[in-house]
């Protein structure tokens, strides 16, 4: 962990230990130890019970009275209600957005996604850049609750996906995968049919689902991928 500087403790605590369960560097499961995270910190443990409180509320935390905090357990429920949720509300905008994008925005997207797939990034380099992506292909659509919703849904499966796509950075092929996906992405929008974009999302969605289910829980429980109809 990075150690702490003076300005807004308590944010930055919050801060520090949600990149650390996101990325997975604190483990499902692992014990969160008041004074051990201070110490390595370098502050009190009062903003570090704080964050906790935060983190928990985030649901990143677990902390029921009388027993130590832990960074929350993967939840195959949990995973799949997020990811139920996102195939109702973005394929629905990729339909209304596509008629809104133009031929620059696109260019520029498909250039975006060639550098989603560059060999030497991994899933952790990409994050940002592919939330934006995924933002900027159903922004011209999406309300300002919209985009409160996403967001909160992005958060919620930015853990499952980070943990389980960094498995396959290992892989190759797999940054190729990436950068095909999201060129397809962007082939299908240029169509200007609202059809074709919301199914191309709905499949792109539904195959990172069971990608990142494999990743995470084994083939035995997988899924098949889906296919552009």
């Amino acid at each position: 962990m990075r150690p702490i500087e003076a300005r807004s403790v308590s944010t930055q605590v919050v801060e520090e230990l949600r990149r650390n369960i996101l990325s997975g560097a604190l483990e499902p499961g692992e014990g969160l130890a008041l004074r051990k995270i201070a110490d390595q910190l370098g502050v009190s443990f009062i903003p570090v019970r704080d964050a906790l409180k935060v983190l928990e509320s985030e649901g990143l935390v677990v902390n029921p009275p009388g027993r130590g905090a832990t960074v929350a357990p993967l939840d195959l429920d949990e995973f799949h209600s997020i990811y139920r949720v996102r195939r109702m509300l973005e394929p629905d905008l990729a339909r209304r957005s596509v008629s809104s994008l133009n031929k620059r925005e696109l260019d520029r997207l498909h250039q975006v996604a060639a550098e989603l797939g560059r060999a030497e990034r991994s899933m952790d380099d990409i994050y940002d850049d592919h939330r934006a992506f995924h933002l900027a292909l159903i922004a011209p659509a999406a309300s300002v609750w919209d985009t409160r919703i996403l967001r909160l849904l992005w958060r919620a499966s930015e853990r499952y996906i980070r943990i389980g796509f960094r498995r396959l950075d290992p892989d190759p092929q797999e940054h190729d995968r990436r950068r095909e996906a999201h060129q397809l992405l962007v082939e299908e929008f240029r169509k200007g049919d609202p059809a074709a974009a919301a199914s191309a999302l709905d499949v792109h969605l539904a195959n990172n689902e069971c990608m990142a289910h494999n990743a995470l829980w084994g083939p035995r429980t997988g899924m098949r991928t889906a296919e552009l109809r």
